[in-house]
This record gives structure tokens, C-alpha cells and sequence, in this order.
């Protein structure tokens, strides 16, 4: 059994779940500590559950202590209701967590954004994906994996009705997306799970290294 204690932020979501499952299956992890809004059944003994008002960062960020940071949290702009309530959501939570984290001592991160993400973005979505980006890189750990899944398939808990249809083209003519395209194809978020707790301990330079959704494919 390994030693090493992963700290998991939207680990109820869809590429979040796939990764708790990982890190409990996973023999170089000894503990899972999931931050969560409300109690939830979990089957691995690995886990500590940790509700929370996750909103409020100041009210655990005591609490935020292991040896690597995950980092899942997305939202969308009608579950938001607004452009800033994304922004508190998806680029200023993340960064208030990485910055507690790393008060904590806690050296190594992994963050799911998303393809495009771009801080100069004309889409508010890939903008503030890009502005969450640089205050990762921005917050002090010794090293960070940020992957940009494209299109993820598998079962949410909620339905979003244009991310479905998005899927039924992508399954269809994904194949012609080749070359510079190929990125932009679907992946299953078991794939991008998997991808995050390999990626992260992977031997590397410090620094924060991107990586792009063909890379993330097996």
C-alpha cells in the first residue's frame, strides 16, 4: 500500500467520480479525502468524505492537507445563472483552493479545464477557463498537470440537453477530426480520469505542463 493522500475537489461530477474511483483502486494512495456540498454513500474504505460549504474556502481551508490536489469543479451558465456566479465557480474557487493548498504545504496539483481554454477567449467559457489556468500556474506548486479534455462522454447526474446532441454528432463524425483535429475529438471521462492520476505521477521537470485531449487518449 502506498502512503500518498489525495485531496479531491468535484469528485461527484463526471470526470470526479471517474477519478475517486481511480485514486481508491490506485496502491500508491493510502487515503482519499473528497470535499463535498452534502453527505454521499462512497464504496472505497480509502475515503474520507468532507462536506462542506464549498463556496466558502475560508470556512476549511484548515482542512485542505495531503500530498496532491485534485481539482474537477466546472459549472454551467444556466446552473450558474450568470457570467460572474461562472466566474465564482469555475476560475476564483479553484484558485482560492490551489492557494490554500498550497499554504498547506501540499506540492503537486491536477486540474481538469477544458480544449480552448483561453484567458484572451472571446467565448466567456473558454475565458474563464484560461483566467482559472493562469492562477494555477500562478499559485506556488512545485509542479501542476492541467489537461483540456475535449467533448466527454459518459453518464452525468444531470441532463444537459445541447451536450447530448453534441455527442450524437461526435460519435458519428468524430473519426474525420485527424491531424491538428484530432484534440477536439469526444473522450470518455474514465479516459481523462485515468489520464489526471497517471500524468500526475509521472516523473517531471517542475513547472505546470498542458495537456491537450488526444494526449489523454490510452
Amino acid at each position: 500500500m502506498g502512503g500518498k493522500a489525495a485531496v479531491v475537489f468535484g469528485g461527484t461530477g463526471l470526470v470526479g467520480s471517474e477519478l475517486v474511483k481511480e485514486l481508491e483502486a490506485d496502491a500508491r494512495y493510502s487515503a482519499v479525502r473528497l470535499f463535498v456540498r452534502r453527505e454521499r454513500e462512497h464504496s472505497g474504505g480509502k475515503t474520507e468524505v468532507l462536506v462542506a460549504d464549498i463556496a466558502d474556502t475560508d470556512s476549511y481551508a484548515s482542512e485542505i492537507r495531503g500530498d496532491e490536489l485534485f481539482i474537477c469543479l466546472g459549472t454551467t451558465i444556466k446552473k450558474a445563472g450568470s457570467i460572474r456566479a461562472m466566474e465564482e465557480a469555475d476560475r476564483d474557487l479553484p484558485a482560492a483552493i490551489a492557494e490554500a493548498a498550497v499554504k498547506n504545504g501540499i506540492s503537486r496539483a491536477a486540474v481538469v479545464s477544458s480544449i480552448g481554454a483561453d484567458a484572451k477567449a472571446r467565448s466567456y467559457y473558454l475565458r474563464i477557463k484560461g483566467e482559472m489556468e493562469q492562477l494555477i500556474a500562478a499559485a506556488g506548486f512545485e509542479s501542476a498537470v492541467i489537461v483540456r479534455p475535449s467533448m466527454l462522454f459518459g453518464k452525468r447526474n444531470e441532463f444537459r440537453f445541447g451536450e447530448e446532441v453534441g455527442k450524437v454528432v461526435m460519435k458519428i463524425f468524430g473519426f474525420l477530426l485527424v491531424g491538428r483535429l484530432r484534440k477536439y475529438r469526444g473522450i470518455k471521462a474514465s479516459q481523462v480520469a485515468r489520464a489526471v492520476v497517471r500524468l500526475i505521477n509521472k516523473p517531471s521537470d517542475p513547472g505546470v505542463l498542458f495537456y491537450e485531449s488526444d494526449s489523454l487518449h490510452p
